[in-house]
């Protein structure tokens, strides 16, 4: 049994998503507002959070924030605002997926699955059964979950964590996007653009240079890598 909280100051969409929800047998705790949700993020054992961005007292972006903090918990944001800035801001901030209102509910059940798919599979990205991976001064421990970059820890989300993964345990091995989507979110590659949003903060978090960067390499018109033998 997964608790799901939701979040959004308009209780008919709330109520809606509850009902789609307990039909799937998930228990759905409900908040109005970004202050009441953390209360109950802090009290309740959450599983996966649904939240809006435009919201009374604390808004959907720095609800998030504070939620990452804590914990690697799916965050899935809800937002009537369709511009891709809004989107990236959400990924960027620590969400791990995003559906614009109107949602059909068929997708929102499909999403809320896979994400929490993802999390409850979160140690099984590939076949590979490394503890530790260690190229340059990149070194990702798979017991920890942790990645140390020159000896210092970085800060990771689960998505970001899965990435690297799946590229360091293949050094120079280039993956296209749609194998990095398919690979990290266990479905079809439909919403595959979000893999470079990521892939720009993990060059954010490892790379000296993110503009230049020397682990994380793109190879123009195929894809990605993970550069093993650093120039």
């Amino acid at each position: 049994m997964y608790n799901i909280l939701v979040v959004d100051d308009e209780k008919e969409i709330t109520d809606a998503i509850e009902i789609y929800l307990t039909n799937q047998n998930y228990t759905v705790l409900k908040a109005y507002d970004g202050e009441e949700a953390l209360e109950i993020f802090e009290k309740e054992e959450i599983h996966l959070v649904l939240i809006d961005i435009m919201m009374p007292k604390l808004d959907g972006i720095n609800t998030t924030i504070k939620m990452r903090e804590k914990s690697p918990v799916p965050i899935i944001i809800l937002s009537a605002k369709s511009e891709d800035m809004d989107k990236i801001l959400g990924l960027n901030i620590g969400a791990d997926d995003y559906i614009t209102k109107p949602f059909n509910p068929l997708e929102l059940l499909a999403r809320v699955n896979s994400n929490l798919r993802r999390y409850t599979n979160y140690s099984n990205v590939t076949g590979v059964k490394e503890n530790v991976i260690k190229i340059g001064g990149i070194e990702l421990n798979n017991d920890s979950k942790e990645i140390l970059v020159d000896g210092e820890t970085v800060k990771i989300t689960p998505l970001e964590y899965k990435i690297l993964h799946l590229l360091m345990s293949y050094p120079n091995k280039v993956f296209s996007i749609e194998e990095i989507y398919e690979k990290v979110w266990q479905e079809p590659a439909y919403n595959a653009d979000t893999v470079t949003v990521h892939i720009r903060k993990i060059r954010e978090k490892i790379e000296i240079n993110p503009k230049k960067p020397k682990y994380l390499k793109v190879v123009w018109g195929i894809g990605y890598k993970f550069e093993q033998n650093q120039r």
